[in-house]
C-alpha cells in the first residue's frame, strides 16, 4: 500500500486519521468493489481529527488549484496568523486586513476573491460560535445534516467544501466528497450516470459504498484521477492492461479506438445514442 501523499486535500499524515480495516472480497456492488480495488493500491484511513475551522479554510484555499499550490498558501496562513497569544485562528482571520491576507495566500490562486471568502467566514465563526472551538464541536457533535445545511449556507461553501469539512473534521462515516475527479471517474465508470451533477454521484456514492469506506475511497479516487483516469488523457487509451481498474469501468465517452475522450454527458450512449 502506497504512503499518502504530504500535499492533498486530507492533510497527509498531519490530517489526522487512523488506518481502515479493510476487507476486500464481499463487496455488495460494483462501487463497493471500486473501492476495495482503490483501497489495494492507495492508503486506507478512517478520516476525522481535524480542527473545523482549519479545515474549512484548508478546502477553500484548495478550491480551483491544486494541492501543490494551495499547500504553500496554508502553511504561510498558518504561520502567520495560526499562533497568535490569545485568539484564534477564526479571530486572527476575521480581524486580518484583507491585502495582508491576499498576500500571504497568493500561492493559492485567486487570492483576491479567497481572501474576502476566508475574512467573512472567519467573521461569521466568531459571531454565530464565539470562535473555532466551538465551531469544531458543532461539527464533530450535531446532527450531521444539520451540520451540512448550516455549512452549505455559508458563503463560499458548496457541497464539496461542506463535505471535506464533515469528513476531515468531523470524522463522519458515510461522506464521499465530490470534486472533479470524482464526479468525472464515477461517470466514466458507470457507477453514477452519466448525466448526473456533483450532488446526485454524491448520492449514488454514499447509498453504494459502506460508511467506513467513503473516506478513504474519496482520497484514493482522486489519487486515482491523477495517475490512471485523467481528464483528457485516461490510461485506458493505450489499451485495458494500462489501467489497473479496466476490467470494471464502462468507459462512457472514453474511445480507445480513436482516442476521442469526452465528457461523459456528451457522450452517446449517455443518451441512449
Amino acid at each position: 500500500m502506497n504512503d499518502e501523499p504530504a500535499e492533498n486535500i486530507s492533510g497527509g499524515d498531519a490530517g489526522g486519521g487512523t488506518v481502515a480495516e479493510f476487507t476486500p472480497g464481499d463487496a455488495g456492488t460494483r462501487a463497493e468493489e471500486v473501492v476495495d480495488r482503490l483501497g489495494e493500491l492507495y492508503w486506507r484511513k478512517t478520516y476525522g481529527g481535524q480542527d473545523a475551522f482549519e479545515c474549512l479554510v484548508r478546502t477553500v484555499l484548495s478550491q480551483n488549484t491544486s494541492d501543490k499550490a494551495s499547500q504553500p498558501a496554508h502553511d504561510a496562513l498558518m504561520d502567520r496568523y495560526g499562533s497568535r497569544d490569545g485568539e484564534d485562528l477564526a479571530e486572527a482571520l476575521a480581524a486580518a486586513p484583507r491585502e495582508e491576507l491576499a498576500d500571504t495566500i497568493a500561492s493559492a490562486g485567486l487570492y483576491n476573491q479567497k481572501s474576502r471568502t476566508l475574512i467573512a467566514l472567519a467573521a461569521r465563526i466568531v459571531d454565530e460560535f464565539g470562535g473555532e472551538d466551538a465551531f469544531d464541536a458543532f461539527v464533530r457533535e450535531s446532527d450531521p445534516a444539520e451540520v451540512r445545511e448550516a455549512l452549505l449556507e455559508m458563503n463560499g461553501v458548496g457541497p464539496k467544501t461542506a463535505d471535506c469539512v464533515m469528513l476531515f473534521a468531523g470524522g463522519r462515516g458515510g461522506v464521499f466528497p465530490v470534486d472533479t475527479h470524482v464526479h468525472r471517474i464515477a461517470r466514466r465508470m458507470g457507477l453514477a450516470p452519466a448525466d448526473a451533477d456533483h450532488e446526485t454521484v454524491r448520492e449514488h456514492l454514499e447509498r453504494d459504498v459502506p460508511a467506513a469506506k467513503c473516506g478513504f475511497g474519496h482520497t484514493a479516487m482522486i489519487q486515482f484521477g491523477r495517475e490512471y483516469c485523467t481528464a483528457r488523457d485516461p490510461a485506458c487509451l493505450e489499451g485495458p492492461e494500462a489501467c489497473p481498474l479496466a476490467d470494471r469501468c464502462d468507459r462512457v465517452g472514453v474511445y480507445p479506438e480513436t482516442g476521442e475522450v469526452v465528457d461523459p454527458a456528451a457522450a452517446p450512449e449517455a443518451d441512449g445514442g
